[in-house]
Formats: structure tokens, sequence, C-alpha cells
């Protein structure tokens, strides 16, 4: 089913760059600009935006042309893409970037033809819905799974790496004690948070 895999959604939007001659910094050199300097880890706001699984944003300046027997075709416009796969519906994870993410939204979209602001979520909705294309390729790592139950096994996973790399050549007695430890920590732990190392702390339970 196109943008929809089980209970992930898989998202992908073009928005028209403005075009100003006048201007010293183009609207998309603005956008390359400040994309550069977003953070990548635990502070992204993709990070904040709690049920994405992955997020990208790109400017596309044209097509590309690979030749015969393809047309050559061209944009009439630059485009910011975004790429995203979340869990449950496209309303509420829009209204989820205008509420948890609204600064950077902002920053990056300001530069993009009819864009409306985030003083009415309802609008900002409706124009990227307007913006959106079908997606029918998803990221491969994304399962049917949520955010936190991936992020869960992707600690069990790395402590249990971790643990095997650590306590090899122990007597049995002592290798079954400490992974007990290590079983007791994970379970006891707290839910990990997007965009942290995961899993290791637990090798010394």
């Amino acid at each position: 089913m196109p943008n929809q895999s089980g209970g992930v959604y898989g998202l992908t939007i073009l928005s028209p760059i403005k075009q100003d001659p006048h201007l010293k910094i183009s609207h998309s050199l603005a956008i390359r600009m400040y994309l550069q300097r977003l953070p990548q880890d635990r502070r992204s706001p993709f990070a904040r935006v709690s049920s994405t699984h992955m997020a990208r944003l790109v400017v596309m300046d044209d097509v590309v042309y690979v030749g015969s027997p393809a047309c050559e075709e061209h944009l009439q416009a630059q485009y910011l893409v975004f790429e995203s796969n979340f869990d449950g519906d496209l309303d509420t994870y829009l209204r989820q970037m205008v509420r948890e993410a609204p600064k950077e939204v902002d920053a990056v979209w300001q530069h993009c033809d009819g864009y409306p602001g985030l003083a009415d979520p309802g609008q900002f909705v409706r124009y990227m819905k307007r913006c959106q294309i079908e997606t029918t390729f998803y990221f491969a790592d994304v399962n049917d799974k949520t955010v936190q139950q991936t992020l869960r096994a992707l600690q069990t996973q790395s402590a249990v790496a971790a643990f095997i790399e650590k306590n090899q050549g122990r007597p049995a007695a002592e290798l079954q004690k400490a992974f007990l430890g290590v079983a007791r920590a994970l379970r006891n732990a707290p839910a990990p948070n997007p965009g942290n190392a995961i899993g290791r702390e637990f090798a010394d339970e």
C-alpha cells in the first residue's frame, strides 16, 4: 500500500524553493547552510519528534539525465525534499513537527513557496499535503515495529554484544552470574532516547 507499510508511514514531500535573483544569499543556499548546522544526534529536531524512525532533508537542484533512451528533462525550480518514516498517521506527525520542532521547521520551510507559517497548524498540514508525493520505497531498516520497540531491540542487541566482547573466557558460573546481571539491568532500564548511543553501558553489570 503506497505511503503505508504496516504501522509505519512513508512520507515524501517536495516543496518548491523561492527564487529571488536579487538576494546575496539565495533561499536554496540559506537552507543548505542551516541544514549543515543541524545536529544529527539526540539534539536533532527529529529526535524530539519522537515517532520518527528516520528523516532526511535535501535541496534538489535538478533531475539527472542518465542518457538514452531516457528523455532529458529539467525542473522549473529547486526543491526541498523531505523524507521521513514514522509511526502513526500523517496529520498527527505533521502536528507533532509544529509542536515539538517549530523553530527548525520554520527556519527551513520559510524559504519555500506557499509556506503559510506555523500560527495555524492546520494550514501547515494542508500545505505539506499539497507538496506530498506517493511513497513506495522505504528505508531498509524500518520494519513494522514502533520507534520505541526498535530502540529497545537495539539496546538489547548492543548490550549482549558488549557483554560477549568483555566476558570471553570467564568460567561458566561467573559468566552466568554476570549475564543475569545484564538481563536484570536491561529489564529495569528506562526507555532509550532517540539519537543516543545505547546498550554498551550494561556490559559492566
